[in-house]
């Protein structure tokens, strides 16, 4: 184990500091990985996928749908600009993160930008996350690209006291994402109302003077911005938690349904998830899903999904819409992709990614219902895709 970890040491994936080893990488394969240990202490176990957006890391650890991931920051500064109160994604503040860790290639510096409120280092450490610097990240990238997403424990004590056996133990014993139904661990308690729309330069969020429409966004582990969004799109939403019966959703009297982004396996959550979005579907309500909520429609639907290769996490990912001709740059977070071939006649491909030709979108034939693979809210990336929120309170226009 020992031997194997050092070999791929010196090809360029561990530390390129002298210090000692306060932080380990373990993978379930015997790889070890060492370096400097920062954030919280202790250790977690997870999928090691990696990252290839410049900007937004503070958004991108709190997303929910990184829940059960360790991430692996491509790029190599990060921490620059520092935390702040407002970039903070997870909408359920009970869960302070799902992310389990992250992996960089540079210790954090002190943060230079006047909106930041603490040092990313600090911040860590009060979100419970466990990171690891002084990693040849763009190696390790190199190598899930080869050999696709892998488990792992991420530990971390200043004293650099590991049981290296009994990590290796925990990263092998660990039953992955696959077949987990994570959505159930960040969603939220109980349905609240949400009326704040996007931020603007030096003005803060606005509260949008017009909410003509009442939109219910079903919890898988929504963010934030997607609600802002919604709400400066001309909607008051009702979040409601993944497991809330069609009944009770219905009875809301909503002008639409919003199937949010989320993590694990589309195929656990679709257990009873599933079922409700078919009855939401034969209302005849206009229905918007992304991420989490795009393969859970499609199941609906009829379709599969499948685990993917190393999947897509980043925030440069080119996807073409058929629906319009255009190429719009996109961020994306998934590990499991939506099979085209497992399509019925019913429905409609309306995006794929250009960089691996995977389905990125569908409709239903005929009916106000659609959804997308990416995240169009911008939170982190660019904001190519906000006019979906604006089709989708057109189908709800058009339905009144």
């Amino acid at each position: 184990m020992r031997d194997k970890g050092c070999e791929e040491q010196k090809r360029g994936l561990g530390p390129w500091h002298e210090a000692p080893a306060s932080a380990l990488l373990v993978f379930a394969d015997g790889l070890i990985i060492e370096g400097h240990g920062l954030g919280a202490t202790g250790s977690a176990v997870g999928e090691v996928c990696f990252n290839t957006a410049m900007t937004g890391y503070q958004e991108i650890l709190t997303d929910p749908s990184y829940a059960g991931q360790i991430i692996t920051f491509t790029f190599p500064h990060i921490g620059n600009v520092g935390t702040n109160d407002e970039d903070t994604e997870t909408s359920n503040l009970a869960v302070r993160s799902g992310v389990r860790g992250c992996v960089l290639r540079a210790d954090i510096t002190s943060p230079s930008n006047y909106r930041a409120a603490a040092h990313l280092g600090d911040w860590l450490k009060s979100r419970g996350i466990i990171a690891i610097a002084g990693v040849d990240t763009r190696a390790l990238t190199a190598r899930i690209r080869a050999h696709g997403l892998a488990n792992a424990v991420i530990a971390h004590d200043p004293e650099g006291r590991f049981d290296r056996a009994a990590l290796l133990a925990e990263a092998r014993a660990w039953p992955g994402i696959d077949g987990a139904d994570l959505a159930r661990e960040v969603t939220c308690g109980q349905s609240y109302t949400w009326t704040e729309g996007r931020w603007r330069w030096n003005g803060g969020f606005e509260q949008p003077a017009s909410q003509p429409f009442h939109v219910v966004a079903i919890d898988y582990g929504l963010k934030r911005n997607i609600l802002r969004c919604l709400a400066s799109a001309g909607c008051r939403v009702t979040v409601v938690p993944a497991t809330t019966p069609a009944e009770d959703i219905l009875a809301r009297r909503p002008d639409g349904i919003f199937l949010s982004n989320g993590p694990g396996d589309p195929a656990a959550t679709g257990t009873y998830a599933v079922p409700v979005i078919r009855r939401l579907i034969a209302s005849g309500l206009p229905l918007f899903g992304i991420c989490l909520g795009h393969q859970l429609l499609a199941l609906a639907l009829g379709a599969r999904t499948k685990k993917m290769h190393m999947g897509h996490h980043g925030a440069n990912h080119p996807v073409k819409d058929f629906t319009t001709g255009k190429v719009e740059i996109t961020s994306m977070n998934h590990g499991f992709t939506v099979d085209r071939e497992s399509f019925p006649d019913e429905v409609e491909e309306t995006h794929v990614s250009l960089f691996d030709g995977s389905n990125c979108g569908l409709r239903l034939k005929g009916r106000p219902v659609f959804s997308v693979q990416y995240h169009p809210e911008a939170a982190p990336g660019p904001q190519d895709s906000n006019y979906l929120f604006e089709r989708f309170v057109a189908a709800m226009r058009e339905q009144r």
